[in-house]
């Protein structure tokens, strides 16, 4: 009641061929259903695959902070570190850092060994604060106690109580044992296994071990830390207080934020995410100007009525906006079912992907291969309202040039035959 008339009859040529009416009207009705179908379809997709890049992006950004602190400063001029933290910094521990080889038997493999004072560490990264209790308890000074991630024990075959050899090579300035000017020698120290880790993180499971940090300094020949790390109120906050340690510290240190670690895996995955959501947009459009079609057939079959209701009155807007409304009401209802089948989807994909697994017997998602071994989602109002507004455009734009050429329906020509 109240509505206009344009509106009415565009919902029900919308609706012609679902009340069983001729045979014609329930082939347009047939095509406008495939048509908003594959909206809605095209829709979901771009949701449920933008939500799992966010998922998938998140998951290893909070692994990766788990075990990594947000900002760290190593200083390369000898001078020492200040001592007062940065506004943002809740926490600050002394970081060693080394390269080396971890053998057992004929087995070696590379680790980057990380030196750490247990009670500082546990105030810098939520994983050593797990830990602080259990395994790292038993990183002493001089104890030569190590913690591996669980799969470089694995692969070394080693298991809490068994001896492991530690092959590094000191810093150019240590002394070397054959004398001054001798470049300085690798050096071999056996550390007894104190336990394991499990980041969730693969590089960080397969590739890092941690000891004290009196002992890492020892292996490099050194007396006291030059680096430091630091935990943040925001790790957002990151970038900004990196920039600005930088500018104030100068050429003395070098400042790296948690963004800069894996920094290529984070652009290789946001330019994933740009090219298959432009991909898939592009499946909305393919599907949005299938209406083009709809209206077409929608137009030819109706020229007679068109001819009738010019005679009666009505103008060429009014002609055009009957066939934009019914095309973009079919648009609406198009994406409004593709955003809510693909909420559907991203918001229960832990509960779908593990249940196709099942029923196909494979595994969609390996650890080793893609750092996680689960498959997240984390859908953003960021991505959907952008979708549905676009998927709505371009519908819009797809009833144009039907609704022109219904417009130019001339009265006498399309009643002539009649």
């Amino acid at each position: 009641m109240g509505m206009p008339f344009e509106w009415q009859l565009g919902w029900r040529l919308l609706r012609a061929g679902h009340g069983g009416g001729p045979e014609q009207n329930r082939f347009i009705g047939f095509i406008a259903g495939a048509s908003m179908l594959g909206i809605a379809l095209g829709v979901a997709a771009l949701i449920v695959v933008l939500s799992v890049m966010n998922g998938f992006r998140m998951e290893v950004r909070d692994r990766m902070l788990d075990v990594i602190a947000h900002v760290e400063v190593h200083d390369v001029s000898g001078q020492g570190l200040p001592q007062a933290l940065p506004p943002k910094a809740v926490a600050s521990a002394p970081l060693v850092q080394l390269q080396g080889l971890l053998g057992r038997d004929d087995v070696l493999r590379g680790v980057l060994v990380r030196g750490i004072e247990p009670a500082a560490e546990a105030l810098v990264t939520p994983m050593a604060r797990r830990l602080q209790d259990g395994v790292l308890k038993a990183l002493q000074p001089g104890a030569k106690q190590i913690v591996l991630g669980v799969e470089l024990a694995r692969q070394l075959q080693v298991r809490a109580g068994d001896a492991v050899t530690l092959i590094v090579s000191p810093e150019p300035g240590s002394q070397a044992p054959a004398g001054e000017g001798s470049p300085p020698l690798p050096r071999q120290t056996r550390f007894t296994v104190a336990g394991t880790f499990e980041a969730g993180h693969f590089e960080y499971d397969n590739g890092l071990a941690l000891v004290h940090a009196s002992d890492a300094l020892a292996l490099l020949g050194q007396t006291q830390a030059t680096a430091v790390h630091l935990r943040l109120q925001d790790a957002d906050d990151a970038p900004r207080v990196a920039a600005e340690l930088a500018m104030a510290l100068g050429a003395r240190a070098v400042v790296r934020d948690w963004t800069q670690s894996n920094r290529t895996w984070f652009a290789a995955v946001q330019q994933q995410k740009r090219m298959l959501g432009l991909i898939l947009v592009l499946i909305v459009a393919v599907a949005a100007f299938n209406l083009v079609s709809t209206l077409v057939m929608t137009v030819t079959d109706k020229r007679a009525e068109i001819a009738i209701l010019r005679t009666l009155g009505a103008s060429p807007g009014s002609i055009m906006g009957i066939f934009m409304v019914q095309g973009a009401l079919a648009g609406v209802m198009g994406t409004g079912a593709g955003v809510l089948l693909g909420l559907g989807i991203a918001l229960n994909v832990d509960v779908i992907v593990p249940a196709i697994e099942r029923v196909l017997g494979m595994t969609f998602l390996s650890g080793n291969v893609y750092l996680i071994s689960r498959m997240p989602s984390l859908p953003l109002a960021s991505d959907v309202v952008p979708i549905a507004l676009a998927s709505l455009a371009l519908a819009f734009v797809a009833t144009l040039y039907p609704s022109w050429r219904a417009s130019q329906v001339q009265p006498a020509q399309a009643l002539r035959h009649e």
